[in-house]
């Protein structure tokens, strides 16, 4: 590790930037050409498809930082992950994280239909006409209801971005929808407070074990069959899936 330099006290950032730029990047090119220089073995192949960034990309953003730039547009936060994104969370320590956002759907009866791996934090109204148009692909059918959280409220999603078929849209406030239809869209909207926490807590959706975008897909793919296959057993142990289902699947 470099010695600390004079003036160069701990709270100075760009200072520890430049030590670190200097010491990482001389080893990252040392690192690829010595993978590189392996063979092409499948295994040596897997390898080298998980090299970390180029050290050009990452000695550019260090320059630009230090040349006063405060927002580089794709950010490298993690020379492992490059698809990992800094995501400020609504919470005091620690008020920021890495790696990439997801977008679940759900349906009434608490199974996951459709999950997507989302590089940084968008806001939540825009990737919503994506989200409702893959929904309807993946249940081959409009839902009746769409509900979410005040997030993802708009004028553009409350018209144009919802499908004509859709009944009624709840978006977090109770004039969106009929008296009568209010508190059932309040309910569901509750649920979701506990599937989240379940998703993230129990099912894996916390922290991904993989790395890059692909690998998070990967992980949020096996992440969403253990929690439907859950789902299921609780279901078929409740008898709340119907006969049609059930002779379809060939267990009546």
């Amino acid at each position: 590790m470099a010695a600390v330099r004079p003036g160069q006290g701990r709270g100075n950032r760009a200072a520890w930037l430049v030590i670190l730029n200097e010491l990482l990047i001389p080893a990252l090119e040392g690192f690829r050409e010595r993978v590189g220089s392996l063979g092409t073995s499948p295994r040596q192949g897997a390898k080298a498809r998980r090299l970390p960034a180029p050290p050009d990309i990452l000695e550019d953003q260090t320059l630009q930082r230090l040349a006063g730039e405060r927002h580089v547009k794709d950010r490298i936060v993690s020379p492992d992950d490059p698809d990992a994104r800094p995501i400020r969370k609504g919470r005091s320590h620690p008020d920021c994280g890495f790696g990439t956002t997801l977008q679940l759907t759900s349906d009434r009866d608490g199974l996951m239909i459709t999950v997507e791996n989302l590089i940084g934090c968008p806001n939540d109204k825009t990737p919503h006409p994506c989200t409702i148009d893959l929904h309807v692909r993946r249940m081959a059918g409009c839902p009746v209801t769409v509900v979410t959280d005040l997030g993802f409220r708009s004028l553009a999603n409350l018209g144009g971005n919802t499908p004509d078929n859709v009944v009624r849209t709840f978006m977090g406030r109770s004039d969106d929808v009929a008296e009568e239809e209010g508190r059932r869209c309040r309910s569901a909207r509750s649920a979701t407070e506990g599937f989240i926490a379940v998703s993230k807590n129990l099912r894996g959706f916390g922290k991904s074990l993989r790395h890059g975008l692909k690998g998070h897909r990967m992980w949020s793919m096996i992440c969403q069959t253990a929690h439907n296959l859950k789902k299921f057993l609780q279901l078929w142990a409740d008898d709340g899936i119907g006969e049609e289902s059930l002779t379809k699947l060939g267990l009546a």
